[in-house]
């Protein structure tokens, strides 16, 4: 038996033990994405195949034509909920913003630092990534080592408030990566950022 999978939508398949005959012993089932929409899955078999588009609908991987068939949440949460909750928590961006020109978060971004830190705390063996970036004023050479100026001086607050650097990966896009895409030499705040992403 094999299964295509079409989309990012969360699939599960596992063997089940079920109490009536006529179901099958082993199937998979399409669950939504975050934002309630789902992709597909085409399940195939010897003698033929199955596709599953909707959330809650199952298709069986014990039977040469597969067949497809709902699957009430309760099913769900006592087949996979133990691997549903086993799933590690989604990856957090925040976003922190600096005053023109050099490496001096505004306020409001320096009082998101306890924020970032509390996120990592909550994560065993938490990873986070320091990306900065500027905007197009001035030079792309001098801009590239301004945004990692700006990096190294969010990874160096956080190392200062406890975090271990071995978790902390810091890089530099420059002005090559704009949040608000703008010509040559335009002054753009919100292009003037580090964005910190806790896993």
């Amino acid at each position: 038996m094999r299964f295509a999978r079409t989309s990012r939508s969360v699939l599960f398949a596992l063997p089940v033990l079920v109490l009536t005959a006529c179901a099958p012993k082993s199937w998979v089932v399409l669950l939504p994405d975050e934002d309630g929409t789902t992709g597909r899955i085409i399940v195939s078999g010897a003698e033929g195949q199955a596709e599953v588009a909707e959330a809650g609908v199952a298709a069986s991987l014990d039977r040469p034509s597969p067949e497809t068939f709902t699957v009430t949440p309760y099913r769900i949460e006592q087949t996979f909920g133990a691997a549903l909750k086993a799933q590690p928590a989604k990856p957090i961006v925040f976003t922190l913003y600096f005053e023109v020109g050099d490496a001096r978060l505004t306020a409001e971004s320096e009082a998101l630092l306890p924020s970032v830190l509390a996120e990592a705390a909550s994560r065993q063996g938490a990873d986070i990534s320091i990306v900065g970036h500027t905007d197009t004023t001035g030079d792309a050479v001098d801009n590239e080592a301004l945004g990692m100026l700006r990096a190294t001086f969010v990874r160096d607050s956080l190392v200062a408030a406890g975090l271990r650097l071995e978790r902390i990966s810091t890089e530099s896009h420059g002005e090559g990566n704009l949040l608000v895409p703008t010509p040559d030499d335009t002054p753009e705040p919100y292009n003037r950022r580090v964005e910190v992403v806790v896993r």
